[in-house]
């Protein structure tokens, strides 16, 4: 198969890759020597308690660990050398805006500019409580989260007023020293004109599919409505280890690859248990498959 316009990622395995420094390491470095280009960060912050008044259903809950993005990536950053970085996606809304401003340009200094923040609105209603943030205007608080935080990477004092935020002459320091590219996950309507508007990237979060060919269409349409081009505007997708075998991953992957798709990454979690040899050996598997 013919990759030459698609980079092969990997999903860091946030359930199961424990918590030892050395092994979280050496999964990084392992990943970055088998020629992978990216990793993907998944982002929750609170696990709720299935226990509680009124019940809880989701995709996951307390008992599912995930490791913080941006502090995760900080120390990926320090071991390794080419590994680009994206969080996929970081829930914005429930963070404040200032703050992942810093950190985010942080993790782009300490990287040499290997850092891609993806971003998203979430649905867990339990996080923002917790975090002490609106849950019902997410997505409109999330268009202006961007535009404040693209001044703060690149001005040296900002003045804002805006619908949710007031920033009164002041700035972060230190500044990125490139722009930091903000991609988007999601398919609501309004979420897609908001990337096709503001986004250096989408961020499917679904398969390769009539769907998604809509969404891209979509976007496309837009953007050309506002004089943006479509050229350079990437496409971050993902495949699973799990069920799958060559033929089925190396169809899965040229269906993207033919929707224009420029990034795809492989989830070797939830596959059965393995350790941090064993993810790596999923990711090689994968990348055989790809190759041919």
């Amino acid at each position: 198969m013919d990759l030459k316009n698609m980079q092969i990622g990997a999903v860091f395995p946030h359930n199961e890759i424990g918590t030892d420094p050395s092994a979280i390491k050496a999964y990084a470095q392992g990943v970055e020597a088998l020629g992978i280009s990216h990793l993907l960060i998944y982002d929750h912050v609170l696990g709720a308690d299935p226990d509680r008044e009124g019940g809880f259903r989701g995709p996951y809950d307390k008992d599912v660990a995930f490791h913080e993005p941006l502090t995760t990536f900080a120390f990926i950053a320090a071991v390794t050398q080419k590994l680009e970085m994206i969080t996929t996606v970081m829930i914005l809304p429930q963070r404040q805006t200032v703050l992942v401003a810093k950190q985010a340009a942080q993790v782009a200094l300490l990287s040499n500019n290997r850092f891609r923040l993806g971003v998203g609105v979430g649905w867990n209603q339990v996080e923002y409580t917790g975090l002490n943030e609106t849950f019902n205007n997410r997505g409109r608080r999330q268009a202006e989260q961007v535009e404040v935080m693209r001044k703060l990477w690149s001005e040296d004092s900002v003045d804002y007023t805006g619908e949710y935020h007031r920033i009164d002459k002041a700035s972060i320091n230190p500044r990125p020293s490139k722009p930091i590219p903000v991609w988007f996950g999601g398919s609501a309507p309004a979420l897609l004109d908001r990337t096709a508007r503001l986004g250096d990237g989408w961020i499917p979060l679904m398969g390769a599919n009539e769907k998604a060919q809509a969404c891209l269409d979509h976007m496309k349409a837009k953007r050309e409505e506002a004089g943006l081009s479509f050229d350079g505007f990437g496409i971050q997708s993902q495949a699973q280890y799990a069920g799958g075998d060559a033929d089925r991953w190396v169809k899965h992957a040229k269906a993207w690859q033919n929707m224009g798709c420029t990034h795809l990454a492989v989830a070797t979690h939830n596959a059965g248990e393995t350790n941090v040899d064993g993810h790596l050996k999923r990711i090689e598997e994968y990348q055989r498959a790809l190759q041919g």
